[in-house]
């Protein structure tokens, strides 16, 4: 048992810091949490006034991806398993303690899940996808990438039943469709529709049976529509949501998982080195993007963290602050909703509230300590120095 002590605790519940707080922590678990004197313990760590928040969530990334070279032709498994761990080392120490995959070549998150079960890795906790639903030149149709193991390619709900029932079978927790084209899609546009209300209606349908989401990749207005029409739990980009699909979303609790640090990104470091395709597309929707997100937020939708942590400059190392940070400055957050939408919302996101996005008394004791309060300035979680916990356990 490790008591920590003489810290500023937020526990994802509250609405503001708690003074003079402390808790215990036994086998990974928050046992107990209180104010002024803490009980006796063997081993006792003093946090020395510092502030302490849940270990962040982000609920979006391609641990696949290398966000500098933006290399992927013909990558092999070893190549793309040693990109993965890279990059979730470098997740954790930035203090992301739990991700959701969104798309992974060879199912290589998968793998690496069934691995951090068996022996210590390091790395966040990892919900994984496996390797996406696409058509057949669609977005996610890349047959240089990865020698072709990027997609299943489906193209009738039979085939998206087949496909669906092996990447579960591959211990997915969450199915990823392409509902449309994308920005890093050369051969599609944005309102560009891709699989049908039928074919993903079937992706939602076997994953339902296992308890398992469905995310879908949707930027258009109509493929955003399709998606909700098949029962998706939640939209990933969202660039075109209208104010009619936000009131359902709301309604209906469909997560939003914008990643506007990808769009972001690409604007600030690509022009001069991404191809003019991408470059047109995210100008296109650069500015409607964020006028959209913060519509939908201000209309009720569950929006959550997630960067799309690979794409083109979008470091997995700075991506999750610069999230929030846009979340508060453009989105229009507080920075304690921005907090939230990294904890409990997107611990509802993946379903896993139950043991992660909060420090409650029996979660798990994933949190960070920090110099200054992140809920007066969101920018306090880019400490560079942070200490980051796992499960009670330094690892940073």
């Amino acid at each position: 048992m490790t008591v920590f002590t003489n810290c500023n605790l937020w526990d994802g519940t509250n609405n503001s810091m708690q003074a003079h707080s402390w808790l215990e922590v036994e086998n990974g678990r928050v046992q107990q949490v209180g104010q002024n004197t803490p009980p006796a313990s063997d081993q006792t760590v003093d946090l020395k006034g510092q502030y302490v928040i849940p270990g962040l969530i982000n609920a979006h990334t391609h641990i696949m991806m290398d966000p500098v070279t933006n290399e992927m032709e013909q990558l092999s498994e070893t190549v793309v398993t040693a990109r993965a761990l890279r990059n979730l080392d470098t997740l954790l120490h930035a203090g992301v303690t739990t991700i959701r995959e969104c798309g992974c070549a060879f199912n290589t998150d998968l793998k690496l899940k069934a691995l951090a079960q068996k022996q210590p890795l390091v790395a966040p906790h990892i919900l994984g996808s496996g390797q996406p639903l696409s058509m057949t030149g669609g977005h996610g149709d890349f047959p240089e990438q990865a020698g072709g193991n990027f997609s299943y390619l489906v193209d009738s709900p039979d085939e998206v039943r087949k496909a669906a029932r092996l990447v579960l079978k591959a211990g997915a927790d969450n199915i990823k469709v392409m509902a449309t084209g994308g920005v890093m899609s050369p051969g599609d546009n944005i309102e560009d529709t891709a699989s049908t209300v039928a074919e993903m209606r079937v992706a939602v349908e076997e994953a339902h049976h296992k308890s398992k989401t469905v995310a879908a990749h949707a930027q258009g207005h109509q493929g955003i529509q399709n998606a909700l029409d098949a029962g998706v739990d939640s939209i990933e980009h969202g660039i075109y949501v209208d104010e009619q699909q936000a009131a359902f979303m709301a309604e209906h609790q469909i997560y939003l998982v914008p990643t506007l640090n990808a769009c972001a990104s690409i604007s600030k470091y690509g022009r001069d080195q991404l191809p003019d395709y991408m470059i047109r597309k995210n100008d296109q929707v650069k500015n409607d993007f964020v006028k959209n997100i913060k519509m939908a937020f201000e209309h009720g939708v569950s929006v959550a963290v997630g960067t799309d942590a690979g794409t083109p400059f979008n470091s997995f190392a700075t991506g999750t602050f610069e999230e929030l940070e846009i979340f508060v400055n453009e989105v229009q957050m507080t920075p304690l909703q921005a907090l939230q939408a990294a904890g409990t919302v997107a611990a509802h996101v993946l379903h896993i509230a139950d043991d992660y996005g909060t420090l409650e008394v029996g979660k798990v004791a994933d949190f960070l300590v920090l110099q200054a309060d992140p809920l007066q300035d969101i920018t306090a979680v880019a400490q560079t120095d942070k200490a980051v916990y796992q499960a009670g356990v330094l690892v940073k």
